[in-house]
């Protein structure tokens, strides 16, 4: 391929309204990488973008919806929303891990749980969100492509905070009673048997308790950066207050997306309301920790280091 050939390629690929970019430029999605090894490169749509939610209000309930919560809708406002515009509901899974789905009365669901994706997993949703403006009533549209141009999802949507709803089951999937003993039925029975009871924890963003079986726990994504937040926490490790009371444990930390998922073991015989205070205490202890600048101490160094043996990382 020549260099010309090779170049109208690279600008293929571009984010729309960015076709000129220099190759040599940094790339515009942010990354720190020059354009030519980024977005402008033939295997953009695999390059992971580590905070594909950043900078949105709703980024720690995303990242709570697509990786751990079962069941749950948030409604969304399109941004250039005219009096015939669809609803638009964004769910944690849709039949089939579907991408997006379209009503009978043209209403638009669309899913973060999905069966495959990009490496910009907000590109994915705006993809999906635009293929259903145009998609007729009734459709699914299965997996969405590998695209790397076109609006990412919060160009779209107006960025505000979520209004998240938890259900039991996945009786919203439905437009209509099914059939007793039908194939959708039998399809709603299984996808319900897999739910494990979730709720959200005082109404914190990103914060959820879910009873796993013989265990529960509460699993938090953060918005602070990992540095800070893990000093605070070293800081109320070395005090005694990492844990959330009786019947609570800390047990480490998982990243997802960009940022960091503190999780705690807690008395499965409890009733989720019932952590809603402690948790509410813990943020009060954790915003007057974030809050110090002195360096840490030995202990609180020691109990940092102990902490950060207890992490992992999902994509």
């Amino acid at each position: 391929m020549s260099k010309k050939s090779s170049t109208r390629s690279a600008r293929a690929t571009a984010p729309e309204g960015e076709a000129a970019v220099n190759p040599r430029s940094p790339c515009p999605c942010g990354s720190g990488r020059r354009y030519k090894a980024c977005h402008g490169s033939a295997d953009a749509a695999e390059l992971i973008v580590v905070r594909p939610y950043e900078g949105l209000a709703g980024e720690t309930e995303l990242i709570a919806l697509r990786e751990f919560v079962p069941s749950a809708t948030v409604p969304l406002e399109l941004k250039d929303a005219g009096e015939d515009s669809p609803t638009v509901t964004l769910a944690t899974v849709l039949p089939g891990a579907a991408a997006a789905l379209t009503r009978a009365d043209g209403s638009i669901l669309l899913g973060l749980q999905v069966q495959t994706h990009s490496g910009d997993l907000a590109r994915d949703l705006g993809a999906a969100l635009e293929w259903a403006l145009q998609a007729g009533p009734s459709q699914v549209l299965p997996v969405t492509g590998r695209a790397t141009a076109g609006p990412r999802f919060g160009d779209l949507v107006v960025d505000a905070p979520f209004d998240v709803t938890v259900y039991e089951d996945f009786s919203w999937w439905l437009e209509e009673e099914p059939e007793q003993g039908g194939e959708v039925a039998l399809s709603l029975e299984r996808a319900n048997a897999a739910i494990m009871p979730t709720a959200r924890v005082a109404e914190q963003p990103g914060a959820y308790w879910v009873d796993a079986g013989e265990k529960a726990h509460l699993r938090w994504v953060r918005p602070e950066d990992e540095t800070p937040l893990m000093a605070a926490l070293a800081r109320l490790s070395a005090a005694g207050e990492l844990d959330l009371g009786e019947g609570s444990r800390y047990v480490g930390s998982f990243r997802a997306h960009g940022r960091l998922v503190p999780v705690w073991d807690l008395d499965r015989d409890a009733h989720a309301s019932e952590w809603d205070t402690p948790a509410l205490a813990f943020a009060g202890r954790l915003e007057k920790a974030l809050a110090v600048e002195a360096p840490l101490t030995d202990d609180e160094r020691r109990a940092r280091d102990g902490i950060l043996t207890r992490q992992f990382t999902l994509r």
